[in-house]
């Protein structure tokens, strides 16, 4: 089954919890997956910062909620027990505990308050949606993303050869290669020579060095493109290369490139706009947020 929504996990939670004694993290975390009956790829899929694995992540917000509402305790760091209300709420059988039946708890309805909502009635977004604040904040973080990569991507098909060429020097040298800015600019669109329009340094001392191709091709690349490149390298008896496009290579050119024991990194314009935003070439940072948490190691008293 698909990976269940915080507020799912609740009730399951409290009948783990319901013999009353201390359950680990880890521990809670292996009886609700197979509750549930999830996969391994399920059990480690992960957000979209990859910091942290969405079950985990969904588990942690419903014990957050639960201890708000006086329901489930933590003695100490990474253990929780139920409550003797949580015992009296089991008793009743609910047929669910999600945001709104938590509503009924004093505790619970300051702690919404202190949000600047409204007690009486929490928001309709937030009981509904299945993910996490974090899924949230992150699935937005992603979609400003995909929408600035698009952007840029058309801006790169708009340019001259000459800015593309500048480009792509910029986003090998923040990346830490070719040396200096300098150097790689004096490499690359100089060679032309049988299908090469670069050679960059690998490292700064220069040990080895790189071949490049980068066009703002119209067409998506096949393999034929790539034996050419393949075949240029050869002449020059290297095995390194980095071929890179502004639209797409087929899956033909793509296997070609992983079969062959020279080594060709193949970058497309979706790729080349990922790495530009990593990198801050051609973007700018209108805006930063820490997310932070509790550092509970803080307020343990000795």
């Amino acid at each position: 089954m698909a990976i269940p929504d915080f507020q799912t996990i609740m009730l399951p939670l409290m009948r783990h919890l319901q013999d009353g004694r201390e359950h680990t993290t880890s521990e809670t975390l292996d009886a609700l997956a197979k509750q549930f009956q999830l996969t391994d790829a399920e059990r480690s899929a992960l957000l979209p910062s990859g910091i942290q694995d969405v079950f985990t992540n969904r588990v942690a917000w419903a014990k957050s909620h639960l201890k708000k509402a006086g329901i489930l305790a933590s003695p100490r760091r990474g253990v929780y027990q139920i409550t003797a209300r949580g015992r009296e709420v089991l008793a009743k059988t609910p047929t669910a505990i999600n945001l709104r039946f938590l509503f009924q708890f004093p505790e619970y309805q300051a702690f919404r308050a202190i949000h600047r909502q409204r007690a009486e009635e929490p928001e309709e977004a937030e009981t509904n949606h299945g993910g996490t604040p974090e899924e949230a904040l992150e699935a937005a973080h992603a979609k400003t993303q995909e929408n600035l990569a698009a952007d840029l991507l058309q801006r790169l098909n708009a340019c001259s050869p000459q800015f593309f060429e500048r480009l792509v020097v910029e986003v090998i040298v923040k990346m830490g290669y070719g040396g200096s800015r300098h150097d790689a600019g004096k490499a690359i669109g100089k060679s032309g020579d049988g299908g090469i329009d670069g050679i960059i340094k690998e490292d700064k001392l220069g040990l080895d060095a790189i071949y490049i191709q980068a066009k703002r091709w119209a067409n998506t690349v096949g393999r034929p493109e790539i034996q050419k490149f393949v075949g240029a390298l050869t002449g020059q008896r290297s095995k390194k290369g980095l071929f890179i496009t502004t639209s797409d290579f087929t899956a033909d050119a793509k296997t070609y490139a992983l079969q062959i024991d020279t080594k060709i990194v193949l970058i497309d314009g979706e790729m080349l706009a990922q790495l530009m935003i990593d990198y801050n070439v051609g973007v700018s940072t209108i805006a930063t947020y820490d997310l932070k948490k509790i550092d509970t190691d803080y307020f343990t008293e000795e």
